[in-house]
Parts: C-alpha cells; structure tokens; sequence
C-alpha cells in the first residue's frame, strides 16, 4: 500500500471521527458559545496538541503500552473522568448560581486574557490527554495508513499533523457557526440552560469512562 493511495480513506476517517459526539465537541461548543470563536481557539488548539502527542506516542510504541498496561489505563482512565467530571460540576454549579459576565477573552485586560487562553488551552489539552481510549483508538487506526516500507514514527507523525489540520479547521468552523449565535447563547436564561446542559453532557461522559472498562 502507498501512502498516497491510502490518503484518501484516511482523510475521510479523520473527517468522521471529528464529527463523532464526544468531550472535545462538548467542550468546543460550549467555550464558542461564551467567549465566541475567538475564545475558542486555544480549546481547539489545547485539544490538538493533545492528539498529537497521542499520535507521536503511537509512533514511539509508547501508545501500546499504555493500551496494553491495565494499571496505565486505570491510572488514565480515572484522571480523565475527573477532570470531566470536574468541569461538568463546574458548568452546572454556574447554572445553578447564575453566569458571571462572558464575553470576547480579549474584551479583558491583556494578563487576564492570557491567563484565560491558557487555561482554555489546558483543557483541551489535558481532556484530550486523559482519555486512554484515545491512546487506545490510535494505536489501531495509524498503523493501517503507513505503509510497510515507510518509518513508522515519522510517517505518523506526517499522518498527524494532516489529522491535526483537518480537524482544526472542522472544528474552529463548528466554533464560528457557534459563535455567531453569541449573543443569544450569553442572555443569562440561555447561559444557564448551556451550562446546565453541557454540565450534564460532560458528568455523564465523566461517569461512562470511569465506570467502563476497554
């Protein structure tokens, strides 16, 4: 198999996957519906680089063990249902007492808009980095696109960084669609209901990946 044969159906595999339901969607919308496009840029970007170490770790065969160590993906497993479940009370506990004021990050002051990219940024990263399902998808998908004569690392890493493209592109693009809705999503009844509703999405994926296993 050529690696440019096989583009094709991996692009269309990535575009799928992107479009599945998941954390990095609810997280996406719902930081696109408070802070609008702009403040969902370091989410995406967060979530990303996340995916793309997964993907170099695959490379590395790290990703296998991972998959293959059942005290490793007990330990992922349950960092990342805390930290779901941590920003799904989070949501749920400003739906409760009613949002603070949201809007555009650089409509604050230069060092608080940092702060706040940053722990955007984080979140997305450390979702994305806490999912040993992630780690465990990866290590059976990238290998059926790298051809048998082709470096395993560094093809991965060339495979990655389209998957990475692609997705960021799809994603700030579902940001955008989001964000031009901004101003309806933060009157403070609309704000609430978001919040209450990702807030539940996020306990429940939070619950699902802590109490199933492989």
């Amino acid at each position: 198999m050529d690696l440019t044969t096989s583009l094709p159906a991996f692009l269309v595999a990535v575009v799928l996957i992107s479009a599945s339901p998941g954390p990095a969607m609810v997280l996406i919308m719902r930081r696109a519906a408070l802070r609008g496009l702009p403040g969902a840029v370091p989410t995406v970007l967060g979530l990303e680089a996340g995916l793309y170490v997964w993907a170099l770790c695959v490379g590395a065969g790290l990703a296998a063990l991972v998959a293959a160590s059942e005290a490793a993906y007990l330990v992922l497993r349950v960092a990342g249902a805390a930290f779901l479940l941590y920003l799904g009370v989070k949501a749920l506990l400003s739906a409760r007492r009613g949002p603070a004021e949201a809007g555009p990050v650089d409509a604050h002051p230069p060092r608080e808009a940092a702060r706040a990219w940053w722990r955007a940024f984080g979140e997305g990263f450390l979702v994305m980095l806490a999912n040993p399902k992630a780690a465990a998808f990866m290590v059976a998908f990238y290998p059926q696109f790298v051809p048998a004569d082709r470096p395993l690392f560094a093809t991965t890493a060339l495979l990655a960084l389209l998957q990475v493209a692609v997705e960021i592109v799809l994603y700030l693009g579902l940001a955008a669609v989001v964000g031009r809705a901004g101003e309806w999503f933060r009157r403070p009844a609309v704000r609430r209901w978001s919040d209450a509703v990702s807030g539940t999405v996020l306990v429940g994926l939070g619950v699902r990946m802590a109490v199933h296993g492989r």
